[in-house]
């Protein structure tokens, strides 16, 4: 199965929803600034990788974990990638799973001001604290996602 997490910028809650389902952060406990920063493309995007799907990795179960970023589109990218998996005969293997219904203000407001104003050290500690506040709504759409993934591939 292929998961693809998505989000605005594909720089923030998609990285971290794909770095939790990954287990490359822990679920349990709120991460560092550290970490946050240490994971891959987790406040790192630039305007030419919208759109674009990047692989974070394999989980436990085969599955490809992605993460991408559509700015304004809502979940006509998503449904857009979902037809074209229906035209190839794929759609039982695609997930999308859209993570803005777990951002929260400080998060859009910091990713805003650190990666399209490009003002990284004012952006980045008010991105830092919404994603603190966020990390177990992620944690809980993570989960909801394994679950389906398991059902899907009929495990």
């Amino acid at each position: 199965m292929k998961i693809i997490y998505h989000c605005f910028g594909g720089s923030h809650s998609s990285v971290l929803a794909a770095s939790l389902h990954l287990k490359l952060i822990d679920k349990e406990r709120l991460p560092s600034k550290c970490e946050l920063i240490a994971l891959p493309f987790f406040d790192k995007t630039n305007n030419d990788d919208f759109g674009a799907i990047r692989l974070m990795g394999n989980d436990e179960f085969g599955n490809q974990v992605f993460v991408m970023g559509k700015k304004s589109m809502g979940n006509r990218y998503a449904t857009m990638l979902e037809g074209v998996a229906e035209i190839l005969g794929g759609r039982d293997q695609l997930l999308m799973v859209n993570c803005m219904n777990r951002v929260n203000w400080f998060m859009k407001l910091g990713g805003f001001t650190s990666r399209r104003i490009g003002a990284v050290s004012i952006g980045r500690p008010i991105l830092e604290k919404g994603t603190v506040d966020a990390f177990f709504k992620l944690v809980n759409l993570v989960e909801i996602t394994r679950l389906k993934a398991m059902a899907g591939a009929g495990l």
